[in-house]
């Protein structure tokens, strides 16, 4: 279903090899929240996804829990940046904005995290709305 979504999106997206279920389960764990069911439904398909340019639009399982917990405890980070505990980041659009599902505060959908301004607010409704509107025409900022 996933890998169907994407390649309506983009034909030419990059898929991986699917991400093993104890993979996906051990990164909730070691994340503190089992991941969001469409999520762990993409993984399960493909373990990550490579858009226009080889962007990461969804990271690897690996790559979601090392940078989440690399940037939950950066001091640099602590110092600029507003708290990343209630975020899970999955994916970036290669020039330094972030997308995540929100917890804390809520937010619905998938959220964009600017890196420049800190702001945090929904880029699209859904995940098949993220990967449609990420992966349509190669355009880094669509979620302007």
């Amino acid at each position: 279903m996933w890998t169907d979504v994407v390649r309506q999106a983009h034909p030419g997206a990059v898929l991986r090899e699917p991400a093993p279920a104890s993979r996906i389960a051990d990164a909730g764990h070691r994340l503190g929240r089992a991941l969001p069911d469409d999520l762990r439904g993409l993984l399960r398909e493909s373990d990550g996804v490579l858009g226009h340019h080889l962007v990461d639009t969804v990271w690897s399982v690996d790559a979601i829990v090392e940078r989440n917990l690399s940037m939950r405890t950066d001091a640099a980070f602590a110092r600029l940046y507003q708290p990343f505990d209630g975020l899970l980041f999955f994916g970036d659009n290669g020039g330094g904005d972030h997308f995540a599902f929100a917890w804390e505060p809520a937010l619905p959908g998938v959220v964009v995290w600017d890196h420049e301004t800190d702001e945090r607010r929904t880029a699209a409704p859904t995940l098949r709305a993220y990967l449609r509107d990420a992966l349509r025409d190669g355009d880094d900022d669509w979620y302007r």
